[in-house]
């Protein structure tokens, strides 16, 4: 059965699914989902929605964790998620710093492109692209997706700022987001 971009949701992780530290998640005892977010997701699955995560983890590049450690917290998220009857379907990781000059990390679009190669999507056009930052939103922008701006993490903050995307809807948290859309709220 093919997946339509419009059936898509691409969630930003650090702030928007799980709480965000300035000194980094490092570890899975720090990995601590926001009350319902895994509901959230869960629920969009059940209804149809594909859901991927397209996450920056520059923590790895300035060595505070490594890659085995990224993979048990991306486990423990996909363990949760199942187990509430959802999937993930899913999760591209950019695990560069900023001055290494990657063509995945957001604001760039590469991540998300990654996310359309291995669900063999022509096009993002129409994907949601739910984030707490402003680069989460102008990698989203760049491919054509319905921009989400969620309060939690850094949300709250980026919300106060001129985005230069006026077309961004801002909902309070994952389970906001979820609650409208699967509502029919926000078209």
């Amino acid at each position: 059965m093919p997946i339509y971009p419009q059936q898509l949701v691409i969630l930003d992780r650090d702030g928007v699914i799980n709480q965000d530290s300035d000194a980094y998640i490092k570890s899975l005892d720090e990995w601590i989902p926001y009350p319902d977010s895994i509901d959230a997701i869960a629920r969009l699955s059940q209804s149809g929605y594909i859901v991927a995560i397209a996450t920056n983890q520059s923590g790895i590049a300035r060595g505070y964790y490594d890659e085995a450690v990224l993979t048990e917290m991306h486990a423990r998220l996909t363990t949760l998620v199942e187990t509430a009857g959802g999937s993930i379907a899913h999760i591209a990781y950019c695990p560069h710093g900023p001055d290494d000059n990657c063509t995945c990390r957001k604001p760039l679009p590469g991540l998300l492109h990654d996310i359309q190669r291995v669900l063999g999507l022509s096009s993002l056009s129409g994907s949601w692209m739910v984030g707490d930052s402003l680069r989460d939103l102008q990698a989203g922008h760049a491919c054509g997706c319905r921009l989400v701006l969620v309060k939690t993490g850094k949300g709250a903050q980026t919300a106060q700022k001129d985005l230069g995307l006026n077309d961004a809807l801002i909902c309070t948290n994952l389970k906001d987001f979820a609650d409208k859309l699967l509502a029919g709220r926000l078209g």
